[in-house]
């Protein structure tokens, strides 16, 4: 698949694919100990920042999503990344939701707006059937989040050797949200 994804719009944000200009600003949101607080991988220098953007593009390639840079439209600022990615989690290929945006655009509902965009472009553009959101349980905010979604039950379980909390929704729970809200 060598066609680029769709850019995402939403009410305030753009979620469109990360390029190699991206590394510097993202560098510095992924560089944050304080973002990266609940991350697996922990803080991530310039370097391995390139790394996962160049995995990201490979995963556009492969799969047709993958995380977005997250746009803030009003001042076309880089706000960090939300997107789908395959992970293999518990023996299983699976679909996750993720995404880590700069602290100073926390508490403003922008993490859930982009979730639910690259949400909707997983079930209802590319018809993934299933996708789960892997949440280690002190994360409050990523809990909410993920809760507002409309992800609702959950397993524990181990995810690179950290008790971590696995969500998952399916297309039917998401069309049958989606109607509700619509």
């Amino acid at each position: 698949m060598n066609t680029p994804i769709p850019s995402i719009n939403t009410e305030r944000l753009i979620l469109r694919e990360l390029t190699p200009d991206d590394t510097s600003v993202l560098a510095q949101i992924l560089g944050d100990a304080e973002v990266m607080r609940h991350s697996v991988r922990g803080v991530l220098s310039e370097q391995a920042t390139r790394e996962f953007i160049e995995w990201c593009r490979l995963s556009y390639r492969q799969h047709g999503f993958g995380p977005w840079g997250v746009v803030d439209k009003s001042t076309s600022t880089l706000a960090g990344f939300c997107g789908l990615n395959a992970e293999r989690v518990d023996d299983a290929d699976e679909i996750e939701i993720g995404y880590r945006l700069a602290s100073g655009f926390w508490g403003k509902g922008l993490g859930t707006e982009a979730a639910r965009g690259a949400l909707a472009h997983g079930f209802d553009t590319v018809g993934i059937d299933s996708l789960i959101a892997i949440v280690q349980p002190a994360n409050v905010a990523s809990v909410k989040v993920i809760q507002k979604l409309g992800f609702s039950g959950y397993i524990h379980s181990q995810y690179h050797r950290q008790g971590v909390r696995i969500y998952r929704m399916n297309a039917q729970q998401w069309s049958s949200r989606s109607s509700a809200q619509g």
